[in-house]
């Protein structure tokens, strides 16, 4: 890991000192025509809306002829509720608009285009293990991406058309050794700015666990930094989170196996669990099998729609196959 590292920063400063004709190279942005079907039912052939402190908003199933289209990893908004940026675990950046009806719900997409990501030198980088882009966090225009396999925690300034190098490389305290191939940080997330934590970066793996049985996870910004654990609770992975305003962290998680499907569920983790050396945990708010709307869901964000209502937005990976699906879920969270 050392020498990883080690690499990575040589990269860094070779790029710093190259000729500007190197330094320029720019991979091309390439626009996806998408096709989305709008969802109208969460759970499927029924038509109500609430399921605990979540009220269905809509949804869309998303298809494209492009061939860079899918494996949609991680997102965030740009603009709540519209302009999104976001990652794809073959090492794909894509962005796009959400367009809405007259009654606030997601109608299609617009604006899809993707990018490869690169290597210091500005060259695509076709090696699937060295860019398994898992997670994403934005805030201030940088974007910082958890990988797997080639684990890492990185950060990128953020240009629609033209998404270079990362510029830092962030030290996630986590030991290396503890980190499974493919199993490393699916969330990356930024603290309330007002909290305990100040706005800081917050890591958690997938299925990394301690000697406990629980999921590695990390304070890596801000006055309290350090490491701390998630309850794993049941057969359930870590595929995304983030802060709601109160300062609980929402995870979302999933569960697969041949005889079942996939499931998928979202739980409220307690703040103040959420510090170096504690045990995080909280209750499970929604749970969701195939008779719901949902596929191989591995992104989520929380926003703030314009009337005020505190809204979940979830992705899906369909990894490519004609088996799955690429969908977008949106909900509102009642917190009365």
């Amino acid at each position: 890991m050392i020498f990883s590292r080690a690499l990575r920063a040589l990269a860094a400063c070779m790029l710093a000192c190259a000729s500007p004709a190197i330094a320029a190279q720019r991979t091309v942005v390439e626009p996806v025509e998408i096709s989305a079907r709008p969802i109208s039912q969460f759970h499927i052939g029924h038509d109500e809306t609430r399921f605990g402190p979540f009220e269905f908003a809509g949804g869309l199933e998303m298809t494209s002829p492009a061939g860079d289209f899918g494996a949609l990893s991680a997102f965030r908004f740009l603009k709540h509720g519209s302009d999104f940026i976001g990652v794809a675990d073959t090492g794909f950046w894509f962005f796009g608009t959400i367009t809405r009806d007259a009654d606030k719900r997601p109608s299609g997409v617009k604006n899809f285009r993707v990018q490869q990501m690169v290597d210091a030198w500005g060259r695509p980088i076709d090696r699937k293990w060295e860019v398994d882009a898992e997670g994403l966090a934005v805030k201030d225009g940088i974007a910082t991406v958890g990988f797997e396999r080639d684990h890492r925690v990185a950060q990128f300034k953020i240009d629609a058309d033209d998404m270079k190098a990362p510029f830092k490389q962030l030290d996630y305290l986590v030991p290396a050794r503890e980190l499974r191939q493919n199993r490393g940080f699916e969330t990356v997330a930024h603290a309330n700015r007002d909290g305990q934590h100040a706005g800081g970066l917050v890591v958690v793996s997938e299925r990394s666990l301690d000697e406990a049985g629980n999921v590695y996870a990390a304070v890596i910004e801000g006055p309290h930094k350090g490491i701390f654990s998630v309850k794993r609770d049941g057969d359930f992975d870590i595929t995304d989170g983030a802060f709601l305003p109160g300062g609980d962290l929402l995870l979302l998680e999933r569960s697969f196996s041949i005889a079942r499907g996939v499931k998928m569920r979202l739980r409220r983790i307690y703040g103040e669990s959420v510090k170096k050396g504690a045990v995080a945990d909280g209750p499970v708010l929604i749970e969701a099998d195939m008779a719901y709307q949902i596929d191989n869901m591995e992104g989520l964000d929380v926003w703030t729609r314009d009337d005020g209502a505190l809204m979940v937005s979830l992705i899906s990976d369909d990894n490519h196959s004609i088996l799955q699906r690429n969908l977008y879920l949106e909900f509102i969270l009642h917190q009365d």
